[in-house]
C-alpha cells in the first residue's frame, strides 16, 4: 500500500513517498524516516469528528447510541504531527487520549450515497484526538475547546492508500504500556457511512479529514508521557505530552472545573457514580 509522508527538509515543506526505512522526494533526495521533521500528511479545511462510535466505548458509557452519528469541530489551527508536542496548559489537568483512525478526502464529496463514498477517499492516517476536558462544563455542547485546542490533533505519520478499513486493530500505549485496544470492526457506522452522512449538508473538499471514533479506555495522561497510537497497516503516531508555558488567562472566560461531569468522562465514564463518586482507594 502506498504510504505518502509530508516532510520539512532544508528549510521546505517536501511531500515524500515511503520506502522502506527511508522517505523519497520527487527529486530522488532521501532522508530516514527516524530523522525527518514531520508535518501532518495533508493540509484540510476542516476537521470534522464523530462522537460516539466504538461499541466499547458506548458500553463503557452505559449509554445508547443515537439513531444517526453526531459530530463535533476541530480547527485546524489544533494539527499537530508524528513525533510532536501536545501542550496541556498550565491549570489544566484532565488530558485525554484518543486513538483513532482518520479519513482523508479526495476528491469533492456533496450529497453522495454511502456506496460511492470510497471514490472521494484518498486514503487514511492514524489521529488522536485529544480532549481536554477540564473545559468540558462549558464546551460540552460545541466541544470546541475540550477537543480544538491548539496540538490536540495530532495526524501520521502518513496517508496509505488502498487500505481497506475492515478487521483492523487500533491500539493506544502511554509509556510503552498498552492503554486501548479496539477493532474497526466495533464501529457502529463505518468510514462509508460517515463521509456520506456529513457530505449531505456539508461539502467535503480534497484533504479534509473526518475522524471516526475511538475504543474504550481514553484516560488521562501527564506532562513528560509518550502516547503512541498504532492502527493496522497506517503506523505508529507518536507524541509526547508537554505543559503550557503559560497558565488560563482568569481575567476572561470560563476557567477550568474538576465537576463530577469532567471527572466521569476523564476517568472513564462511570455515569452511575455521578454526584455519589465513592472515595479514591488509597
Amino acid at each position: 500500500m502506498p504510504e505518502y509522508r509530508r516532510v520539512l527538509l532544508d528549510g521546505a515543506v517536501v511531500e515524500t513517498v515511503r520506502e522502506g526505512d527511508e522517505l523519497v522526494t520527487g527529486d530522488g533526495r532521501r532522508v530516514a524516516i527516524h530523522e525527518a521533521h514531520h508535518l501532518p500528511p495533508v493540509v484540510p479545511s476542516k476537521v470534522i469528528a464523530v462522537h460516539l462510535n466504538h461499541r466499547s466505548r458506548v458500553a463503557e458509557f452505559q449509554v445508547r447510541l443515537p439513531a444517526a452519528p453526531t459530530y463535533f469541530h476541530k480547527p485546524t489551527s489544533a494539527l499537530n504531527s508524528h513525533r510532536g508536542a501536545v501542550v496541556r496548559p498550565e491549570g489544566c489537568k484532565w488530558l485525554n487520549y484518543e486513538g483513532e483512525v482518520a479519513i482523508v478526502i479526495g476528491k469533492t464529496a456533496r450529497n453522495i450515497a454511502p456506496g460511492q463514498a470510497a471514490e472521494h477517499i484518498a486514503g487514511y492516517t492514524v489521529a488522536n484526538d485529544y480532549g481536554l476536558h477540564d473545559f468540558r462544563d462549558t464546551d460540552a455542547g460545541s466541544m470546541l475547546r475540550v477537543k480544538g485546542s491548539d496540538t490536540l490533533c495530532p495526524l501520521g505519520p502518513g496517508l496509505v492508500t488502498d487500505w481497506d478499513f475492515r478487521g483492523k486493530y487500533l491500539r493506544t500505549y502511554v509509556n510503552g504500556r498498552p492503554a486501548q485496544d479496539g477493532s474497526t470492526d466495533e464501529m457502529e457506522w463505518d468510514m462509508h457511512y460517515l463521509v456520506a452522512d456529513i457530505a449531505r449538508t456539508i461539502t467535503l473538499r480534497p484533504g479534509d479529514v473526518l475522524l471516526s471514533g475511538t475504543p474504550a479506555n481514553s484516560r488521562p495522561v501527564q506532562p513528560g508521557d509518550v502516547v503512541e497510537v498504532e492502527v493496522e497497516g497506517l503506523g505508529r503516531l507518536s507524541n509526547h505530552i508537554v505543559t503550557g508555558p503559560t497558565p488560563i488567562r482568569g481575567d476572561v472566560g470560563a476557567q477550568p472545573t474538576e465537576s463530577e461531569e469532567v471527572l466521569s468522562t476523564a476517568l472513564g465514564g462511570d455515569w452511575e457514580f455521578r454526584g455519589i463518586r465513592p472515595p479514591k482507594r488509597p
